[in-house]
């Protein structure tokens, strides 16, 4: 696959996830100056469980399709029927479980809210076919207009339910009509269509690879959130809204680069996956520009984080702030977990996958049953130490697999990280000027590009070439088309 046809899907799924991360944070800014931060615990309560059911409607299968080097229609309507039937039974389990959720939080209303905000898992079960079979052709300019319609319709909805005082279910209402929407616009630009036709044998075959990854999503999504089900059941519903707030912000932008590296990153190395020397320059050069990236953005919101949340949340939800830059230590490193396990799914080695998520979590689960008693805060410090040992275990595989291991990995990504460090050590002076608070940030924030872009210059970062010479071909191509 040619590296511009990479990197041109790269672009239209940045420019997607950028586009909707927008919308959301300007209606997050916008909600969170209108509702209490016990609201918003409320509703990251629900989505615990909502989250974890989510995982069952792929099945693994989807990423299956997009590995699986011949699919075709007949493994995508085999998927799509077997999706519909897990969804509707899925969904009719939470809604028959809601009561008794509700009973162990002592919260009645929790009922109502949590049938309704299943129906997504109904609505996802359409939803994830259209998806897999646009990441398997390469088609992520078709996710720009489905996002974008999805979350801006949904930004207007729960905005005006939320003036018209409907509180929680403003924002369960806002998820609701997101998805929806984004299925719908989907569904109308994507022009697959299920055949009737069904094979166990295909499905068989595509759930001996996904189950795996079902099981390793499973203790993924389990582990992550059990900490929101502690820290709601042992604390109060503020400390979980702080927590959750803390991890969103930083979140945000880790989705735009992180997630939409990933999206294309899969088939890319899943159509070289029997050449393992571009496999490991794939890897390698997805983990370096990705970590080039995310970390200026990180430290920077590190050094910012106090007056970015007075300004745009107010004073009340500085108890995030904390969490906010535990989180953001923690997301320098995504981009390495990223790469090394979809070197490992493009292989199709998903039973390795699978075993390294059990280690993975064994030691997840000890950290945190080790510190749940201590707070909040002492069980955030716990998910930063756990994401160390989880680097090592992802990239453990890669120094057999691809002869790729972690030590060269930090090597690659240690430039970036030493500049961005360097950078936010400067900017954190700014404060100490006595400007407004307004200036200061604006100050922070253009004298930190300023020099991370310059020391990427003087220092000869070849990430930093390397994005600025993508950027120039995808224009290039862009007007001549």
């Amino acid at each position: 696959m040619e590296r511009y046809q990479i990197f041109s899907n790269l672009i239209w799924r940045f420019a997607e996830r950028c586009g909707a991360q927008f919308v959301s944070f300007i209606v997050t800014i916008v909600l969170a100056r209108m509702l209490t931060p016990e609201i918003y615990g409320t509703v990251a309560l629900i989505n615990v469980f909502t989250n974890i059911l989510q995982v069952f409607v792929d099945s693994g299968l989807g990423n299956a399709l997009i590995q699986k080097k011949d699919a075709d229609e007949i493994d995508f309507s085999t998927v799509f029927y077997t999706n519909l039937i897990f969804c509707g039974i899925i969904y009719a389990l939470l809604f028959l479980c809601a009561p008794l959720i509700a009973e162990f939080y002592h919260d009645s209303s929790l009922i109502f809210l949590i049938r309704l905000l299943g129906i997504t898992l109904l609505v996802s079960g359409v939803k994830n076919i259209q998806q897999s079979y646009v990441s398997k052709n390469m088609l992520f300019k078709k996710f720009f207009f489905s996002t974008l319609g999805g979350t801006t319709t949904a930004a207007l909805v729960g905005i005006g339910m939320a003036v018209l005082g409907y509180g929680v279910v403003a924002l369960v209402a806002q998820q609701l009509v997101n998805i929806t929407i984004d299925t719908v616009i989907l569904w109308i630009t994507v022009k697959w269509r299920p055949r009737k036709v069904f094979s166990f044998s295909r499905l068989k075959s595509l759930f001996s690879y996904g189950w795996k990854l079902l099981l390793s999503s499973l203790l993924d999504i389990l582990y992550n959130n059990s900490r929101q089900l502690i820290i709601g059941k042992l604390y109060s519903s503020s400390d979980l809204a702080y927590y959750n707030k803390g991890k969103e912000i930083p979140n945000y932008i880790v989705v735009n680069i992180n997630s939409s590296i990933d999206s294309v990153l899969l088939p890319a190395m899943s159509n070289v996956q029997n050449n393992r020397c571009d496999l490991k320059n794939t890897t390698r050069r997805a983990i370096k520009t990705s970590v080039y990236i995310m970390a200026p953005l990180m430290i920077g919101l590190i050094c910012t984080s106090d007056i970015v949340i007075k300004l745009i949340l107010t004073e009340k939800w500085i108890g995030c702030v904390p969490y906010l830059r535990i989180f953001c230590i923690t997301f320098v490193f995504w981009p390495i977990h990223t790469a090394n396990l979809n070197a490992i799914k493009a292989l199709g080695r998903s039973d390795l996958f699978l075993k390294m998520e059990i280690m993975k979590k064994s030691i997840g689960m000890v950290l945190l049953l080790s510190t749940m008693w201590f707070g909040p805060m002492v069980m955030a410090y716990s998910l930063l130490l756990n994401s160390v040992f989880s680097q090592l275990i992802n990239s453990w595989p890669n120094k057999k697999l691809l002869d790729y291991g972690y030590a060269e990995q930090l090597k690659d990504v240690f430039p970036a990280i030493v500049l961005a460090i360097g950078m936010g050590m400067i900017v954190n002076v700014v404060p100490l000027w006595g400007l407004t608070t307004l200036l200061t940030l604006i100050i922070q924030v253009l004298l930190g590009m300023f020099i991370y872009v310059i020391g990427s210059k003087i220092f000869n970062i070849d990430s930093y070439a390397y994005l600025k010479d993508i950027c120039l071909t995808f224009l290039k191509n862009f007007r001549t088309k």
